[in-house]
């Protein structure tokens, strides 16, 4: 290991050095935050696109260089380049002994996934994956709240307009994983059964899975006129909302039905009482780069851990494939029916 690198049993003391691969509209955020955080000096970037990759580095007021040359001047790296290069590159930087936060998903396939995971342990490196919605604060809050209800199904909506790419989207492994990870995370287990079905065009995609007795239902879209990024959990004790992008909770509590004497009338109520939990409300990606800063600063675990990414994308390759199946099952009966053969309205 180059003196300079650190392992995660070695906790650091001095300024993090962090770079980011792949600048596209992700990874350029990274790039800001990073030249935010205090203790943390931008040491530089790298992509493919040197145009973009200079625009970006004269942005941030740090420099566009090859990947080689980023790894030997980062102690820390985030990986932000199209999921087929994951494996890839991240192979390269825990090979430079740089601890990395790759985007999600960790990998293109499970195993790819899990030869990252080792390489990670076995070189004692922070391997982070970036399930942005675990820091969002009212995540957070939804989290502290959970263990003390008695939970009987959540629901989770992730939709949106189209978005303006080249490369078209598929919304389960774009926008469904975010939840599929959440709902692990408040539930600390893996479904037991999965259903899912979707449009030929992967734009709209919805999935039921079962967690011993409780039920989740995600649905996402890139064909919503709306954008809504929305949890909801019933439990026995109450019904709860979670607005990601307000960062907003709300608690929803029946009162008891009474007769009450208004100017001697006696009227039926029954109220509904709404809490709202005060929630320190901040940016969720600054939140995601200050705690992987601080693994690496401390040697400890990632919040987000390879095994967490592993898992959600299991689930999301099982849902996919259902969904594929769907689309295959719908092709097929356009075919025996010509009359079918039109574009899907939702």
């Amino acid at each position: 290991m180059s003196e300079h690198k650190l392992s995660t049993s070695t906790p650091m003391s001095r300024a993090v050095r962090a770079g980011v691969v792949g600048v596209g509209a992700m990874g350029e955020n990274h790039a800001r935050v990073y030249s935010e955080l205090p203790g943390v000096t931008l040491a530089g970037i790298s992509d493919h696109d040197a145009d973009v990759a200079e625009r970006v580095a004269e942005e941030y007021g740090t420099d566009s260089v090859p990947l080689e040359t980023l790894l030997e001047r980062c102690d820390v790296v985030t990986v932000a380049v199209p999921t087929p290069a994951h494996h890839e590159v991240v192979s390269r930087c825990l090979e430079a002994d740089v601890h990395v936060l790759v985007e999600k998903p960790i990998a293109q396939t499970v195993e790819q996934g899990r030869e990252l995971a080792r390489t990670a342990h076995e070189r004692g490196l922070v391997l982070q994956v970036g399930h942005i919605e675990r820091f969002n604060p009212a995540v957070r809050t939804m989290a502290d709240l959970i263990d003390d209800l008695e939970v009987i199904s959540l629901e989770a909506e992730r939709l949106g307009p189209p978005i303006d790419r080249t490369a078209p989207g598929n919304v389960v492994f774009d926008l469904m994983v975010h939840d599929v990870d959440i709902v692990g995370s408040l539930l600390g287990a893996s479904p037991d059964s999965v259903a899912a079905m979707g449009t030929p065009d992967g734009r709209y995609a919805t999935a039921t899975m079962e967690y011993d007795d409780v039920v989740a239902t995600l649905t996402a879209s890139r064909v919503t006129q709306k954008k809504v990024r929305k949890l909801s959990v019933t439990a026995r004790e109450c019904f709860v909302e979670v607005d990601f992008l307000e960062q907003s909770v709300l608690i929803h509590r029946d009162s008891y039905p009474e007769y009450v004497n208004d100017e001697g009338q006696n009227r039926y109520r029954h109220e509904s009482v709404v809490e709202r939990p005060r929630i320190d409300n901040g940016e969720p990606l600054r939140h995601e780069l200050e705690s992987f800063v601080e693994s690496v600063r401390s040697g400890t675990e990632p919040e987000v851990t390879p095994e967490d990414g592993i898992e959600a994308l299991e689930t999301v390759l099982a849902i996919d494939s259902l969904v594929d199946a769907d689309r295959s099952s719908q092709d097929h009966e356009r075919a025996q029916d010509p009359s079918q053969d039109r574009e899907v309205e939702i």
